[in-house]
């Protein structure tokens, strides 16, 4: 018999997706794929290099525990101080993660139980969820749609909720909808989490993919920040680094113990390997992100200018993150068009609805192949909505 807590997660439609590509393959499907934020670049030559070097090393191969490797916790410091100039403990304010989506759901044990509320945009990443219902809280959905320019706004939401919240999640660059948030947003954000006695979990995942000259703030940016706040990065989107699980947090050092007290107790940490590998990433970011970055953006153009070519008007040209968020007509679901999508002409993109309620009319497109095969899947996306419109 499942816990009614195991019974309240929905469905993890990416998780279902890789299964259904492989069967569509088998019959002879060309599939484009543009589900997952899952690139297929490779990493920084400096990190592949660093972990080859590592794994042959006995030593990486011991227990990391939730110290791990040091000079790790070092270099993500320095990172931070040289990105953002803002400085952080090694040691007591920063903690490495196993991909920063297990800290993410992790912290939530530390701070949520029944009778709590955590604040969760709506679309978005179900991490967020996730963490909340294991931890027998109660999500407070907040739809973010074009009428907030994709902000929670949290004096919309009831006063009864704010007086139960412990958590509010936030993500900007924002993964789907690519939305940005301008500082004065964030400043009155923190200022309401301080009024309110509300964490701020401040998932930057994005900060690095950016474009036009747009540059992602910190949230420790914002003066008292650092009172309420924990920020989550990771290498997996601006490395090309997915499927290593390396990241890390940083902020309010109770916070930041918090959770890693909460992990003592799950894991016993990433692959100092691993972490090995992301010095040498951190190490590279100025000589080599500012490419990859580049081949994003011509991915971005090209999406753009196919989806609007083929039926697919209200699609804007995002500042940040790997992502495109297109409306779909009015009268057409996402789930529907995107499993006519799949089966009729092999194209992978996300339900909007799939990431929450507040994701209905819209579907996520993925920079993760060629922008040829990125124009091509936006004609057979094309092709799709025309057969819906007619019917």
């Amino acid at each position: 018999m499942f816990t009614k807590r195991f019974e309240s997660l929905p469905v993890y439609l990416l998780a279902t997706i890789p299964q259904k590509k492989r069967d569509l393959i088998a019959k002879g499907v060309d599939v484009i794929d543009l589900g997952a934020g899952d690139a297929d670049l490779a990493p920084p030559p400096a990190a592949v290099a660093a972990l080859q070097a590592a794994a042959a090393d006995p030593n990486m191969s011991r227990y990391g525990f939730g110290l791990g490797l040091p000079a790790y916790r070092e270099a993500v410091s320095a990172w931070m101080q040289k990105r953002f100039g803002h400085t952080f403990d090694p040691l007591k304010e920063v903690v490495p993660l196993i991909g920063s989506k297990e800290g993410i759901a992790h912290l939530a044990f530390a701070y949520l139980q029944k009778g709590d509320v955590a604040i969760i945009p709506d679309p978005g990443y179900l991490a967020y969820l996730g963490g909340t219902l294991l931890s027998e809280a109660e999500p407070y959905l907040y739809p973010i749609t074009p009428r907030t320019n994709f902000l929670v706004e949290l004096d919309e939401i009831p006063a009864e909720v704010l007086k139960r919240a412990k958590i509010l999640y936030l993500n900007y660059p924002n993964n789907p909808t690519a939305a940005v948030a301008p500082m004065e947003y964030l400043e009155r954000v923190v200022r309401r989490c301080k009024e309110l006695g509300i964490i701020l979990v401040y998932d930057n995942a994005y900060s690095e993919m950016t474009f036009d000259g747009y540059v992602a703030p910190s949230i420790f940016d914002v003066p008292g920040a650092r009172d309420v706040a924990i920020e989550f990065h990771s290498l997996s989107k601006t490395y090309n680094m997915t499927g290593w699980r390396c990241g890390w947090a940083c902020g309010n050092a109770a916070i930041v113990g918090a959770l890693g007290k909460v992990k003592s107790f799950l894991d016993t940490g990433q692959f100092m390997a691993v972490q090995k590998a992301g010095i040498a990433a951190l190490d590279s970011w100025a000589s080599w992100v500012p490419g990859n970055v580049e081949v994003f953006r011509e991915r971005r153009d090209a999406a753009v200018a196919a989806f609007r070519a083929n039926g697919f008007a209200g699609v804007e040209s995002p500042k940040a993150s790997m992502y495109l968020w297109v409306p779909l007509p009015a009268g057409i679901k996402s789930l529907e068009f995107h499993e006519r999508l799949m089966a009729e002409e092999g194209v992978i993109a996300l339900a909007g609805s799939s990431l929450g309620a507040g994701g209905e009319g819209f579907f996520r497109v993925s920079f993760v192949t060629s922008p040829a095969r990125i124009t091509e899947a936006a004609v057979r996306a094309g092709r799709v909505l025309r057969r819906m419109e007619a019917r």
